[in-house]
């Protein structure tokens, strides 16, 4: 297993780059720089007494490190004791520095973890500029993940034993120097012991049992210096099963963990979690063991780890590294899809599961065990490809539309920005929206600004419109409030088409005209950030929350105006993002993408209704003034604007490209052909070895057939001057 997708890589560094490579690296190394020194920073500007929290055990008066006690008294302390008869030394020589040399020590460890990855575990195929790029993107990837984040904040040692698994894999060689690091690993964390079956279902025996009996050598040795905790630790705790959080809290990541949070208790979950842990344990070793023996030993340990998560007791957040590890699967047949699986992995291990998910009942055991469901993904459903497979090194290319010249000369200013003439995919598509409304949604609570600054922006709205004599919205609203079924309906034309018109649209986009839906959702994205913008340099009060100007209120009821919290509503979203109106923004768009695309006149004028039905609405119910409407009405005409500049217009030439044999008989065939694309100049080669084939065939029978004849004719002669 040592090194069995290593290759020499000591050259790589050396050669010439290219000056915008070069930079590259240079970006992507002040990053992961950037990212490290922050997390640092993050952990540091703690008190003293809030640092390193799960290290409770030894954290005496103002934060400095005592090693005194038992290791579970407190129960805060959940690794093994053979760690803690390992760290007791290293918490000690901490204990004048207030977690710093800690925090420092965690850093350096992410560091050597992701120099692992990128310099010795990653796969031959490489390209030499891709893997010298690789260490920088590993290591802030780490510094992302919320594993290592948690391990930080903590002062967990998780980093550890993975560190040791890698290092036992791709770094030293020998079966016994293997084997003892695992086992060395497997003492600091049980679960650990998986990797033990995938060394002897690979061939590697002597690694198998020398990992096995260091985890026992190691175990015994701490139970002979500290025998009540070990006796509290694997007896009293089981394992380590009743340390730390209660297990069916939100961070155990493990199968045992779902099983209590959806309310299974006793013998029967007991059963079915040892069922289940079966099941999943031998599916996933075996598939392990496959794309171990495939050269895809990376992968295989990575998915021997998303294994140990599901079968563990208990596997808290800073035990997770091993789900980012299994990114690095390739998953798709298409060159379009190659990203989804990634793109999830780097979701699910950087943001909390409501990110991802809405707050829907129904969603909740999923968003809830996001990470667990993605390790046993990994572990046991999702199809990575073999080296075997044609499309390993060569997807089926992405066809491009041919984009039609614009007026000016220099749009598109992102040239690489292709069109596709395929729909996106619609997991990452879904994930991407969700996450960028989560995103969205945070920026816009955060963007408060202050009460004050709020009421003075709002006066000053309210003078220019009165300037301009637009300062309708006093009016409007209190003949509103007199009608009493228009009162009724712009109270429910406000809270109820927001969202469901613009993601009706989008769906409907995405089913049909999939070009125009990138165009659309391009230009939606752009007029959201705009906004976001907005809300942050210009907090605005609506007229439903200024005192003394007399709106009523018709949507949320009165308000007491003289508490700056407004009630309950603060804590759902900001009151004061109304510059622009996105209301009124979003329904615009709606109107424009209606009238642009819809087939029949009579649907554009329908699209028409809507942003006229929304402006009618957020001015009677005083949630915005009529400038706000204008603000709207600016950031969607510049989020299409900025879709025009940077990706050009959005009609589209479809290219007709013939299509090439998409499963080639052999890797040697793929070599020259562009697999299922035709798109590619590998379509072209393929066509002209075909063409070539045929006629050399073609000649080739002709030659034997003249050649056959001219023997005859010789016989014949020959005969005839022998009679």
């Amino acid at each position: 297993m040592v090194n069995a997708e290593h290759s020499v890589r000591g050259g790589a560094a050396a050669g010439t780059a290219g000056t915008g490579f070069g930079t590259a690296r240079i970006v992507l190394w002040l990053f992961a720089a950037v990212l490290a020194v922050r997390q640092a920073a993050v952990v540091l500007r703690q008190p003293p007494g809030e640092r390193l929290t799960d290290l409770e055990t030894w954290i005496g008066d103002n934060g400095v490190l005592h090693v005194t006690g038992s290791l579970y008294d407190t129960g805060r302390f959940t690794g093994t004791p053979f760690a803690g008869l390992v760290l007791k030394p290293l918490a000690r020589s901490a204990e004048q520095s207030l977690g710093v040399v800690w925090t420092l020590g965690t850093l350096l460890l992410v560091v050597a973890l992701g120099l692992v990855v990128a310099r010795r575990a990653l796969p031959d195929e490489l390209a030499r500029r891709t893997g010298l790029l690789a260490a920088p993107v590993a290591i802030s990837l780490l510094m992302l993940s919320l594993p290592v984040r948690n391990s930080f904040s903590l002062g967990q040692t998780s980093i550890i034993p993975v560190l040791l698994v890698l290092l036992g894999c791709f770094a030293v060689r020998g079966e016994r120097a293997s084997g003892v690091l695992i086992g060395l690993g497997a003492a600091l964390q049980p679960a650990v012991l998986l990797f033990t079956p995938l060394l002897w279902l690979t061939g590697r025996k002597k690694a198998a049992a020398t990992s096995a009996g260091s985890f026992a050598a190691l175990t015994a040795l701490a139970w002979a210096a500290m025998p009540n905790d070990s006796w509290a630790y694997w007896v009293h705790h089981v394992a380590g099963a009743g340390l730390g959080e209660r297990a069916d809290s939100l961070a155990n990541q493990s199968l045992h963990g779902a099983l209590l949070r959806i309310g299974l208790e006793g013998p029967l979950e007991v059963v079915l979690v040892i069922a289940l842990a079966a099941v999943v344990a031998v599916l996933g070793l075996r598939r392990a063991a496959r794309y171990a023996r495939d050269g895809q030993l990376l992968l295989a340990v990575a998915l021997t780890g998303c294994v140990a998560i599901a079968v563990s007791p208990t596997a808290w957040q800073h035990q997770l590294l091993w789900v980012l590890l299994a990114l690095v699967g390739r998953v798709g047949t298409r060159a379009r899809d190659r990203l989804v699986w990634p793109a999830v992995v780097v979701l699910v291990m950087t943001l909390p599961g409501k990110m991802m998910l809405p707050n829907m009942a129904v969603l909740a055991p999923i968003r809830e065990n996001v990470p667990l469901v993605a390790a046993l993904a990994a572990a046991c459903a999702v199809p990575f490809l073999t080296r075997a497979s044609p499309y390993f090194d060569r997807p089926v290319p992405t066809e491009y539309a041919q984009a039609v010249p614009a007026r000016w000369g220099r749009v598109p200013l992102v040239p690489f920005w292709k069109r596709l003439v395929s729909r996106p995919n619609l997991l990452l598509e879904l994930l991407v929206i969700r996450v960028g409304y989560s995103v969205y949604s945070h920026i816009r609570l955060a963007a408060t600004g202050g009460r004050e600054a709020a009421e003075e922006h709002a006066r000053q709205i309210h003078s220019i419109e009165r300037a301009l004599g637009i300062d309708i919205e006093r009016w409007v609203n209190h003949t509103v409030v007199d009608i009493k079924w228009a009162e009724n309906f712009f109270n429910f034309y406000y809270t109820s088409f927001h969202f469901v018109v613009p993601l009706t649209i989008l769906g409907v986009l995405y089913v049909r005209r999939p070009a125009d839906y990138r165009w659309a959702r391009s230009s939606l994205g752009f007029a959201t950030v705009l906004a976001l913008i907005g809300f942050w340099f210009y907090p605005l009060a609506p007229p439903r929350l200024m005192p003394g100007m007399g709106f009523i209120d018709t949507v949320h009821g009165p308000q007491d105006l003289t508490n700056p919290d407004y009630g309950a509503l603060t804590a759902l979203t900001n009151q004061y993002a109304a510059m622009p109106s996105l209301h009124f923004g979003w329904s615009l768009w709606c109107g424009v993408v209606i009238v642009v695309l819809a087939p029949k006149l009579w649907m554009k004028l329908l699209g028409l209704l809507h942003p006229l039905f929304t402006v009618c609405a957020i001015v009677a119910t005083a949630n915005h003034w009529v400038l706000d409407a204008v603000g709207g009405a600016a950031v969607v005409s510049a989020g299409f604007a900025l879709t025009y500049l940077l990706a050009g217009p959005r009609r589209l030439l479809p290219r007709v490209v013939p299509k090439a044999d998409p499963f080639p008989r052999s890797r040697e065939a793929a070599d020259d052909a562009t697999p299922g694309g035709g798109t590619g100049p590998g379509a072209s080669v393929q066509a002209a070895k075909v063409t070539d084939a045929a006629d050399a065939a073609k000649a080739a029978k002709v030659t034997d057939a003249a050649k056959a004849a001219g023997a005859a004719k010789a016989a014949k002669t020959a005969g005839a001057a022998g009679e």
